[in-house]
């Protein structure tokens, strides 16, 4: 018989093996903001309101190998004054900006010099933040680019809760909606990644 590790109980914004059509909606975020603003990475992390703690949820490009399930104090740079504050946020020169957390970004193994982050929310509630990393030059040249990215974070957070509206209903509960909750959550996501395209 193996043993298994023992952990804390899971949170509902923890990764789990049975979060499989939350992980995939994730995934199809950041790999959807990644694409529409020429990216070099794009990750969304999630807020676990029990530790006060920011979570890797997802990640595209730079550090998806190995940064999903990381976590750091939700007060630490950039995105945790992104969800803190319920603000988006952009940043041309990381290496002039006091809120940067150099030493935060050198633990993930790549260190951006630009950086757009936009809050989850859903419900006036803040459930995490989308950041994209080094986005081209013009895709983060204004306010409008701010505002496109802060259109998607709030549809993706909105698909997010149509997968999980609530941590109160035990797993099995959840299990027979799953595949309408996923149709409903990505025909959402596709949906608004239509109107992007078309505006960037």
């Amino acid at each position: 018989m193996t043993p298994k590790t023992e952990s804390a109980p899971a949170s509902p914004l923890t990764p789990a093996p049975s979060d499989a059509p939350r992980n995939e909606l994730l995934q199809s975020v950041v790999e959807v903001a990644r694409a529409i603003f020429g990216a070099a990475a794009s990750s969304v992390l999630l807020l676990d309101e029990e530790t006060d703690e920011l979570v890797f949820g997802a990640v595209s490009g730079e550090g998806q190998e190995f940064l999903v399930g990381r976590r750091f104090p939700a007060g630490r740079g950039i995105a945790g004054w992104v969800a803190t504050s319920g603000e988006p946020m952009v940043v041309d020169d990381l290496s002039t900006d006091p809120s940067f957390d150099r030493s935060l970004a050198e633990s993930t193994e790549y260190v951006p010099d630009s950086l757009m982050a936009a809050p989850l929310i859903s419900d006036s509630r803040v459930l995490g933040v989308l950041e994209v990393l080094d986005a081209s030059p013009q895709a983060r040249s204004g306010v409008r680019e701010l505002d496109l990215l802060a259109m998607f974070a709030r549809q993706a957070a909105a698909a997010l809760r149509v997968i999980t509206p609530e941590p109160v209903a035990a797993p099995s509960a959840g299990r027979a909606l799953e595949g309408a909750e996923r149709e409903d959550a990505l025909r959402l996501l596709g949906s608004l990644e239509q109107v992007l395209r078309g505006t960037a």
